[in-house]
């Protein structure tokens, strides 16, 4: 793997991992970026803040902290739907609780679903201390919503939905017995991508606690030709923090542009970071930071999702120490 490591960046307290989110107008979340302002590394635009998500407070707020967003367009998959636009999330912090809210224009503000949490940490086949960092895909030749989470933070678990809205068959897919020398497998995002040699459609990245130094969160990948079953996952790290000069990275999601493959993810020093690993995961070229939080992102910024509205790119993400997060909204200027 060609790795080419970048220098010391500053970036946020990352305490136990973070989290991720997807593309509203894509089919499972990839966003392959058009080209408006060249003012991020390998041409990605520059983010600027719009709003908070939600316009108030919110009926379901059991910790007083939100992470890991990801935003879908439903309106071109289901009838009847509530908004145009899905925005799931959740707390971390036990006893978490998978959300949803809803707005017509991806730039929110988003409503939220009354009936949250849509997925609680009573599962059919266990109960868990919480359940967290939801990541959503359709599943075209199923017709179904994919939903992707985890609970504990060594397990990931996917769930299936007609509407989006109610889900079931709650299945363990991923977990620390799957990839050596990890504690924590979690905070993962799923993507519609095919990778040579691997008969897959999807591909899942997501953070995993390395026992083996440098570094202590990576990003690790696996591989599966549905997205719900027969899932595989690589034993060694894709993405390592010491290329940013960090000890911890998370949340990654799936860039495409310039013919290649980039995730971008969120460090230990508060900044997001974006890292080239070519369409068939097998470069680890270090580009630097992708976007860096503003006096109102209280020092952290973290778990980018993406979409596009009327042909705005926006990103979603998680502002603020994670014990103390909320969801924004940035545009691309």
């Amino acid at each position: 793997m060609t790795r080419t490591p970048e220098g010391s960046f500053s970036r946020r307290t990352l305490l136990r991992g973070a989290a991720a989110a997807g593309v509203a107008t894509t089919t499972a979340g990839i966003a392959a970026m058009p080209t408006p302002a060249l003012a991020g590394p390998a041409g990605f635009p520059d983010y600027r803040y719009v709003r908070d998500a939600f316009a108030g407070p919110l009926r379901y707020n059991p910790t007083g902290e939100f992470i890991f967003p990801c935003v879908r367009g439903v309106y071109d998959k289901i009838s009847g739907y509530l908004g145009r636009y899905y925005l799931y999330y959740a707390p971390h912090d036990a006893p978490g609780g998978i959300c949803l809210a809803y707005a017509n224009r991806l730039e929110g503000p988003y409503t939220e679903y009354a009936n949250n949490p849509i997925i609680d940490r009573v599962l059919p086949t266990t109960t868990v201390s919480h359940v967290s960092s939801p990541h959503v895909v359709w599943d075209a030749p199923t017709r179904q919503f994919y939903l992707y989470f985890h609970g504990e933070n060594y397990t990931t678990r996917v769930a299936r939905s007609t509407d989006g809205i109610h889900f079931t068959d709650e299945t363990p897919i991923l977990s620390t017995r799957l990839v050596p020398n990890t504690t924590e497998t979690s905070y993962a995002r799923v993507f519609e991508h095919s990778v040579a040699g691997k008969g897959n459609r999807y591909v899942m990245v997501f953070m995993g606690l390395h026992t083996i130094r440098p570094g202590v969160r990576k990003i690790f990948w696996g591989w599966s030709p549905n997205g719900w079953s027969g899932w595989q996952f690589a034993p060694d790290p894709l993405v390592s923090p010491s290329g940013d000069g960090l000890t911890d990275i998370s949340a990654p999601h799936l860039l495409k542009r310039n013919g290649t493959a980039y995730l971008a993810y969120h460090g230990n020093s508060g900044n997001m970071y974006l890292t080239e690993i070519g369409n068939n995961f097998d470069r680890e070229v270090h580009l630097g930071v992708f976007h860096r939080p503003i006096a109102s992102d209280n020092g952290r910024v973290a778990a980018p999702t993406f979409g596009t509205d009327g042909g705005v790119e926006y990103m979603l993400y998680e502002a603020g120490p994670r014990l103390d997060a909320r969801i924004c909204v940035a545009r691309a200027v």
